[in-house]
């Protein structure tokens, strides 16, 4: 899909980060936005800073992992702009902490936001796209957590992968049906962004019942994101992605190295090799 202009565009988790920085990229592409966020705060500034810039905006504060919410903006994009030919199902959060740790609450806090997320946005807007009948394209954020597993991350990890196998699925059953719908996986690595932070929406919780090594790694996983690239170079490989109708999207080059060490331990019957962060 390459001509963007006076296209829609529905991005979730939109009000920083990542999210924001596909936003602003779509406005700067000519399309309209519908923005969706917990955060009100930050989607009203958000909102005010494009809607400035002469863009048009349909801001709703939205809980991804919930359904009957992801409907409801579902039907307020169709009701606002007739058509939507971008999602961009991007909503996520993390915690730190291993398998035996993590609590029924924090699964259902990651599994509810990363997987169900995108579950929810793909079931609430693409019946309506294949409908509509005109190019599209749709792009799940998941990580290069969805490639590789990380240690200390077990809720996150499993989330992302299922987010990659969801999207795979996705593409095929659209290809399947000759759908004028593209699908794109996104797995970045480090992005200098808050997801290290995500507790703050769940009243501290985070951190709970985390051994002494969880929270190291957790202490870990901030450096590197604070370390990593710019939200904006994320928003560039995905335009760049959509724009070429190319499925996986690596932001970090390096990330491939890492993948084909896995695929070697499967491939060869090894034990999963530790990979660097």
């Amino acid at each position: 899909m390459k001509d963007l202009q006076g296209k829609v565009a529905v991005i979730t988790g939109a009000a920083e980060g990542i999210g924001k920085a596909l936003a602003r990229r779509a406005v700067l592409d000519g399309m309209k936005v519908v923005l969706a966020d917990i955060d009100t705060g930050a989607l009203d500034a958000l909102t005010a800073e494009l809607t400035d810039a002469g863009a048009e905006c349909l801001p709703l504060r939205t809980d991804v992992s919930k359904a009957e919410e992801v409907e409801a903006l579902a039907d307020a994009a169709y009701e606002h702009y007739g058509a939507v030919h971008l999602l961009v199902n991007n909503a996520g959060v993390a915690i730190a902490k291993t398998v035996w740790e993590t609590t029924p609450k924090d699964w259902e806090w990651v599994m509810g936001v990363n997987f169900y997320g995108v579950v929810n946005g793909l079931r609430a807007f693409m019946p309506r796209m294949l409908e509509g009948g005109q190019p599209g394209h749709v792009v799940n954020t998941a990580s290069i957590a969805g490639l590789l597993s990380m240690p200390a991350l077990a809720a996150y990890n499993a989330s992302k992968f299922a987010v990659v196998t969801v999207s795979e699925g996705l593409y095929h059953d659209l290809a399947l049906r000759k759908a004028p719908i593209g699908v794109s996986v996104l797995c970045p690595a480090w992005v200098k962004t808050r997801i290290a932070e995500s507790g703050r929406h769940r009243g501290g919780e985070g951190i709970a019942g985390a051994s002494a090594q969880s929270q190291k790694m957790g202490l870990a996983v901030m450096k590197a994101v604070e370390g990593g690239i710019a939200p904006e170079a994320v928003a560039d490989a995905v335009f760049a992605a959509v724009a070429e109708d190319r499925f996986y999207i690596l932001t970090h080059p390096d990330s491939h190295a890492g993948v084909k060490v896995r695929m070697d331990d499967i491939l060869k019957d090894r034990k999963p090799t530790l990979l660097s962060m």
